[in-house]
């Protein structure tokens, strides 16, 4: 019997929701600590000095290790493992976003978020590796498009502890909160087992037995019998041979837009309630809590979707609406349609990414998985490092207009809902091996 056959015969347990919700509170307090440099942006820039590309730049360092770190934890989790890889990452990510509150100029700033996005990168692709490896294919889209839901949570605290903290103490201890995840580190240590499919194209058939009768998957284990399956070393030139070529194109252009999109878009979004609507901070912050709690149902409507119209339905539909919103953004001049608009893009752009964090795993096999998804990623965080410089770049050269900005994002978003109709395949209900095939 092999372990496929295994998991997915499997019916939901207590197991599985354990690991839903550890890998939901590592993806979401990673959001947080993604996010806590939008909200401290604005005070930052006041302080410092800055205009709007060096305050874009500065978020951008951010990305540039995300890109670096997205890279190395795929590569390093097909060949070591997911767990001691996500424990490495959570560490690196926690503890350097938190020193950015111990920042004294410009440059030191960007030397944390540097080395803070290395980490943060590294580990934002793994919750997603683990829940599309452990739950029966019945199950996988609703289990992964949950753990990216608890993204909006991260984003959702950010703000607040911005909200409570930056009037009252000022921007640095904002950052005092990125040390939270380091609490999970320990119940990923004694709670998450390894991937079964990871250790089974290893050979670990011993570490597959105790993890089966440790966390009480099968009920008798002596009448299972696994074998030794061939090792299969991960090439990262597979992702460009083959049906693997097609797969990694759309993703590379789904991730490349969404992280350019949202990461422009909500990074800047506290500085346009504050300079084109007139908003204090504080009120921004307020109004950018209240947009951003629309990703809720965004994110929760994708979710409760994708097992029912598919991965590529839903990737299709939401980018094409978010596009259209964001065309509507561009010309919007009074309070009441910047912020419908917005509201619009939150539902929108955040169902996406529930699909396509489903959508990345899924495409590629066992060996490659990790390393597929981390690459992808990677090539997001490229996006990602354009994203705060040109958005500010674009706000700037049109006097603080949001004509040029946002029709770019409207463009990004069309041309993914189109490359998508076109190369997506459909996963919803196959096995990853059905799928790799």
């Amino acid at each position: 019997m092999g372990v496929v056959k295994i998991l997915e015969g499997l019916q939901l347990r207590r197991f599985h929701y354990i690991l839903l919700l550890i890998s939901c509170l590592v993806y979401g307090l990673t959001g947080m600590n993604v996010l806590l440099i939008s909200v401290a942006l604005p005070p930052i820039i006041k302080e410092w000095g800055l205009d709007q590309t060096s305050a874009g730049l500065l978020a951008s360092y951010g990305y540039i290790g995300m890109f670096l770190g997205a890279v190395l934890s795929g590569f390093i989790a097909d060949r070591v493992g997911r767990k001691y890889t996500l424990m490495l990452m959570i560490g690196l990510g926690s503890l350097f976003t938190g020193l950015c509150g111990l920042a004294w100029d410009y440059w030191s700033m960007a030397l944390m978020r540097f080395i803070a996005g290395v980490g943060l990168g590294g580990t934002l692709p793994i919750p997603g590796v683990y829940m599309s490896e452990y739950p029966p294919a019945r199950y996988r889209g609703r289990f992964v498009g949950i753990v990216e839901t608890s993204w909006v949570y991260g984003a959702i605290l950010s703000i607040f502890f911005g909200y409570i903290l930056i009037p009252l103490y000022g921007w640095r201890t904002a950052f005092i909160p990125a040390y939270i995840p380091l609490l999970l580190i320990p119940f990923i240590t004694f709670y998450t087992p390894e991937s079964l499919r990871f250790l089974e194209k290893h050979g670990r058939i011993d570490e597959i037995k105790r993890v089966l009768k440790r966390y009480k998957l099968v009920e008798d284990l002596g009448k299972v019998k696994l074998e030794k399956v061939e090792e299969t070393k991960a090439r990262i030139l597979n992702l460009f041979r083959g049906d693997y070529l097609k797969r990694t194109i759309l993703l590379w252009i789904l991730w490349a837009v969404l992280v350019y999109t949202y990461h422009g878009i909500f990074i800047w979004l506290p500085s346009i309630y504050a300079t084109r609507l007139g908003f204090t901070v504080v009120k921004s912050l307020y109004w950018v809590l209240i947009i951003t709690l629309i990703q809720v149902p965004g994110y929760y409507s994708a979710a409760f979707l994708l097992d029912r119209i598919g991965r590529k339905g839903v990737l299709v539909s939401y980018l094409a609406i978010a596009g259209a919103a964001s065309f509507l953004m561009a010309t919007a001049t009074s309070v009441n349609h910047i912020l419908l608009y917005s509201a619009l893009i939150s539902f929108f752009n955040l169902g996406a990414w529930a699909g396509l964090y489903t959508y990345t795993p899924e495409l590629y096999p066992t060996e490659l998985r990790a390393t597929g998804s981390g690459v992808a990623a990677s090539v997001g965080r490229l996006a990602g490092i354009a994203a705060p410089a040109l958005t500010g770049y674009l706000f700037a050269v049109s006097g603080g207009a949001l004509i040029y900005a946002f029709t770019v994002f409207s463009a990004a978003h069309i041309v993914a809902a189109l490359t998508t109709l076109a190369l997506g395949i459909e996963t919803r209900g196959k096995t990853l091996e059905e799928i790799a095939r």
